[in-house]
């Protein structure tokens, strides 16, 4: 496979793409991002902090710093392509084709560890109900937990909104790895000649 000659052919294309795929991902991100702050802020205002949905389900469990550093980094990262499009369309004598190419890989390798830090919390997530459900009685499932009940042993609210946050922070990263896949194509393939 043939690797694409620097500076591009078409640097105002290129550049384009990544600004449009930056702004995209970026607005993308910040929209995603929004929820599980919505959803945190109602779990601390609609619920009292005696409540059972509070005292027995950590939120923390669920959602790790971890996946939102992630989540913020590839914020950051998709408004970086931004940039690094106005200065390839600007052909700036500082920028290289193998320091475009890491800037992408970093990317991709960001979007990939938010996606894994996601899947494991989801699937963290999906065993505790399924071992809560096993745990009661299978006539039916006790949402609410009676008075004086131990409430880890219920599904409540708060198990929704964390399955929520969990979906819309792999759904975010996703977008995140697959702008920086198609980035990493248009810069590493070459463009065909005319009347190729």
């Amino acid at each position: 496979m043939s690797v694409a000659p620097w500076p591009p052919k078409n640097p105002e294309k290129l550049g384009a793409t990544f600004t449009k795929l930056g702004w995209i991902g970026f607005v993308i991100q910040l929209v995603l991002l929004t929820v599980p702050l919505l959803l945190a802020l109602y779990m601390w205002v609609g619920f009292s902090p005696e409540s059972a949905a509070r005292k027995g389900i950590d939120l923390s469990n669920y959602l790790s710093y971890g996946s939102l550093i992630v989540a913020l980094f590839t914020a950051f990262w998709l408004f970086r392509y931004t940039r690094v499009g106005q200065r390839i369309s600007a052909q700036d004598p500082a920028l290289t084709g193998p320091g475009v190419l890491k800037t992408v890989w970093i990317g991709i390798w960001a979007g990939g560890l938010g996606i894994l830090f996601s899947l494991l919390q989801l699937f963290g997530a999906a065993g505790r109900i399924l071992f809560v459900m096993l745990a009661n009685p299978q006539t039916g499932l006790m949402v609410s937990p009676q008075i004086g009940s131990n409430p880890t042993q219920s599904i409540s609210a708060l198990d929704g909104i964390s399955l929520l946050t969990l979906l819309v922070l792999l759904s975010a990263e996703l977008v995140v790895l697959g702008f920086s896949l198609w980035l990493l194509y248009r810069t590493a393939t070459p463009e065909p000649e005319p009347g190729e």
